[in-house]
């Protein structure tokens, strides 16, 4: 499993807001909702290989 880092964010409340509405929806913590969305924009650049997309195990959320 690739090693996980962690950063300081800020982010404007509305957003944040936003952000934590959309993963309670998705039942996913707000860290997974960032980091799906993230990645997802990463592949659709493609700048992110399918590979390094998928966490141990292959399962996706």
């Amino acid at each position: 499993m690739a090693e996980r880092k962690s950063f300081l964010l800020r982010i404007d409340s509305e957003v944040l807001d936003a952000l934590k509405k959309w993963a309670g929806d998705d039942l996913r913590s707000l860290n997974a909702q960032i980091e799906f969305l993230l990645r997802k924009a990463l592949r659709e650049q493609r700048r992110l290989k399918d590979k390094e997309d998928r966490p141990a195990g292959g399962k996706t959320a």
